[in-house]
């Protein structure tokens, strides 16, 4: 795609699943890419697939509920690359359980890496790529930020405001060369994807209802994602801000 080569960009949750395949997808098209995450041994894994594709990628350990941890990381990305050119939010979590059987330290735990996380990084970054004058930002929110989801009442809330803020951020930030979109993933088979199965006893037939009702008649594959994010990251996606695209095999349609 046009205008990756050379470009610099970090990716949060790059050690497994989705966030590893964007990684991988961005470092394909010529990036040097930066893997932020709090899981050393998995986002290793993710540099060396990398670099045994004759990419480029560094891991910084990264906590984005930690401001402190991030103001580090984002410091040593640009001492080691430069100006920061790409940034995907990537990094979630949460577990199936229904909101009256939830309490507060589990909302501030899905808070705190949905919707802080992401704003931690928002605050951190954008002022450099205010500086510089340009800048791509991806935020993956999720269909059930657009459509609400079962068991996942406080993540949902997270989801869709990263929606809302996304596009706030992508009109404040407009003028100064940056553009902001967010990709919204359905249900997809990921590490992640596992624990919330094995958090439900009806894990597995939760995933196979999801599988039927899915059009495409099947649950996303965390590389269905890269392709659209590269996309967005780059000059083919010169006009495009403040937009939402759901990637979810037709699960959910808007127009």
């Amino acid at each position: 795609m046009k205008g990756l080569a050379k470009k610099t960009a970090i990716v949060t949750g790059a050690g497994s699943g989705i966030g590893r395949q964007i990684a991988k997808r961005l470092a394909s098209e010529g990036c040097l890419v930066a893997i932020f995450d709090i899981n050393r041994n998995a986002s290793l894994e993710t540099v060396s697939d990398i670099e045994a594709s004759h990419g480029t990628a560094k891991f910084y350990e990264t906590d984005i509920t930690n401001r402190d941890t991030i103001d580090t990381a984002v410091g040593a990305f640009e001492a080691d690359y430069g100006p920061i050119n790409i940034l995907v939010n990537n990094a979630g979590w949460d577990l199936p359980i229904q909101f009256i059987e939830t309490d507060r330290d589990f909302w501030d735990k899905v808070i705190a890496i949905n919707l802080y996380g992401p704003l931690n990084m928002h605050h951190a970054v954008l002022p450099k790529m205010i500086a510089f004058g340009s800048g791509r930002i991806i935020n993956i929110s999720s269909d059930a930020g657009r459509v609400g989801s079962s068991g996942e009442a406080v993540y949902s809330a997270c989801k869709g405001g990263i929606i809302a803020f996304s596009k706030t951020i992508a009109r404040e930030c407009a003028r100064n060369g940056i553009q902001i979109n967010c990709v919204c993933p359905g249900p997809t088979d990921t590490p992640l994807f596992d624990e919330f199965k094995a958090a439900s006893g009806d894990g597995a037939k939760i995933a196979d209802g999801l599988a039927r009702a899915i059009p495409m008649k099947r649950l996303g594959a965390p590389d269905d994602y890269a392709g659209v994010v590269a996309f967005l990251a780059s000059d083919d996606a010169g006009y495009i801000t403040g937009q939402t695209i759901s990637v979810s095999g037709g699960l959910t349609m808007h127009g």
